[in-house]
């Protein structure tokens, strides 16, 4: 099987081990008495980008101290670093020494109100709830004691990503403890690697109309730096509904000094379109599943719907056609979706798909296994879609579309979570650029039980249901070398003799009964 472009070194999705976090998260977890996880993880959170900042600050600040000519205290020396502003007593140091005082969420509130005045671009959106009387200032200050001993923004943390990754960790924590609440606002991380690893977003503009907690731009800039490429080749466009997790996005973009545009707002992406002309080179998504009040009754006559007015009952189609609508004349997209999208035909959902098959839209499919969401465990698909199959620096592949099956794919970290492994992900990607027709990957070559690529004529034959299953069939068994004739003759004389052996048994039991005084009827009833 080909094999990806990028290295196969195993490790956990969810986030890496770094010593630390486990008890960054004891520490959060303790507050928990008062509050449920939706409320405290912006407290931990908040804290931790307070603590990034900060450190970001202070080493470009002693930096500047030894500079000639430099002033320490000039703003502008630290936005071309792309350093942010933190007024004196929003300074880590100047608040870890007040941890201990009953004041300290006040004063915590009052930090985050200067830093938002001085630096625009997190106008509306750091939390500011840490004076409130049922938040535990004595376990407030035991976090503040316990984030100010580990290093986030200084040099050496930054180059090893150590505050992107701990933020990573948290939203992968604070989702698994909300469970399906808080799997709207993280999608697992291999999950979004597989997304752009098969995209691969080397440059143009990225768009994500649901952005949650902002991971799939941030995995995207990542792919691009690993690959040699540059992040200012990329524009990231995106749109998030619920205000709190539009917060959570800008904060995690800002840590990694992303620059964005996700509106100045959060925005309903149906009735509130931020970027109503955007057309984008890359369509990265994980939309809430089969919505059914999406206000779908005041939308029947949508310019978006070009491919059939999707039912009020369920948005999947709506997303659907939303993000067709916003894909360039090459643009490609992938995302994610509940596995009814695949062969529903209710309320007109099969007709909008076989539209969209007919227009020759559908590159790839792929059917993943169960239990990679916190916030489902029922099995998803992802779809990827092409505005043009028309070769653009691959294969011509109009009129066909790849089917990979892998729900046998990755395994179980826990009781209720599998996650897909690096070799995995390699597997898969590797097979749809290789289907592509990139040469370094080899040529493709369907696998029963995998892998098949589809005629529009068969997907037609099939009903235009979209199920992976249904075109790559069975795997083939393990050849053992043995003739099939002779296989069946010696497992059918085993049988046979697995029968008498049983007949045998059961006479002797009955015979022992009978000379333990038990008559045939007695041993009938019993």
């Amino acid at each position: 099987m080909v094999s990806s472009k990028q290295g196969t070194t195993n490790h956990k999705a969810n986030g890496a081990t770094l010593g630390f976090e486990e008890k960054l998260w004891q520490a959060a977890d303790k507050m928990r008495g008062h509050m449920d996880p939706a409320e405290y993880k912006h407290i931990a959170l908040g804290l931790i980008f307070l603590k990034y900042i900060s450190d970001a600050f202070q080493e470009r600040y002693k930096a500047l101290q030894h500079e000639e000519n430099a002033d320490p205290e000039d703003r502008d020396e630290y936005a071309g670093e792309n350093v942010f502003w933190v007024p004196r007593e929003a300074r880590w140091p100047e608040l870890q020494a007040q941890a201990k005082q009953p004041n300290i969420g006040k004063l915590l509130d009052d930090a985050m109100d200067v830093i938002e005045k001085e630096n625009p671009s997190l106008k509306g959106v750091l939390p500011r709830d840490y004076a409130r009387p049922g938040l535990d200032k004595q376990r407030l200050g035991e976090l503040i004691d316990l984030i100010g001993s580990i290093g986030l923004g200084d040099e050496a943390s930054r180059a090893k990503d150590i505050l992107g990754r701990t933020y990573e960790y948290f939203l992968g924590r604070f989702a698994s403890a909300e469970g399906k609440g808080g799997g709207e606002f993280y999608t697992p991380q291999g999950v979004v690697r597989l997304l752009v690893e098969m995209l691969e977003p080397f440059q143009g503009r990225v768009y994500d109309p649901c952005c949650g907690s902002g991971g799939m731009f941030v995995q995207s800039e990542k792919f691009v730096e690993a690959h040699g490429g540059s992040r200012d080749k990329l524009s990231i466009y995106g749109q998030e509904s619920n205000h709190t997790t539009w917060r959570l996005c800008k904060m995690n973009l800002a840590i990694r000094g992303i620059d964005n545009n996700i509106g100045a707002h959060n925005a309903d992406t149906f009735h509130d379109d931020l970027h109503p002309d955007l057309k984008a080179d890359f369509i990265l998504a994980n939309p809430p599943f089969n919505v059914s009040d999406w206000g779908g009754e005041r939308l029947r006559e949508d310019v978006r719907w070009q491919y059939g007015t999707p039912p009020i009952g369920n948005a999947n189609f709506a997303w659907v056609q939303h993000i067709i609508s916003h894909l360039a004349p090459r643009g490609v997209a992938g995302f994610v979706l509940a596995n009814g999208s695949m062969s529903s035909n209710q309320s007109g959902e099969g007709e909008i798909r076989r539209a969209i098959v007919e227009a020759d839209l559908v590159d790839c499919m792929i059917a993943l296994p169960g239990q990679l969401f916190y916030s489902t465990q029922i099995p998803v698909c992802l779809w990827f879609l092409a505005r043009s199959k028309a070769n653009g620096g691959f294969r011509d592949r109009r009129g066909q579309t790849l089917f990979i099956d892998a729900r046998k794919l990755g395994a179980l970290v826990d009781r209720t979570h599998r996650e897909l492994s690096d070799e995995e992900i390699a597997r898969i990607a590797g097979t749809y650029h290789a289907w592509r027709g990139e040469a370094v990957l080899g040529e493709y070559a369907d696998v029963l039980g995998f892998c098949k690529s589809a005629t529009r004529e068969e997907i037609a034959g099939h009903g235009y249901v979209l199920t992976p299953g249904r075109y790559v069939g069975a795997e083939e068994a393990e050849d053992d070398g043995e003739p099939f004739i002779e296989k069946m003759a010696r497992l059918t004389a085993t049988l046979e003799a697995q029968f008498a052996e049983s007949a045998r048994l059961e006479g002797e039991i009955v015979s022992n009964l009978r000379r333990l005084g038990y008559g045939q009827d007695k041993i009938s009833a019993k």
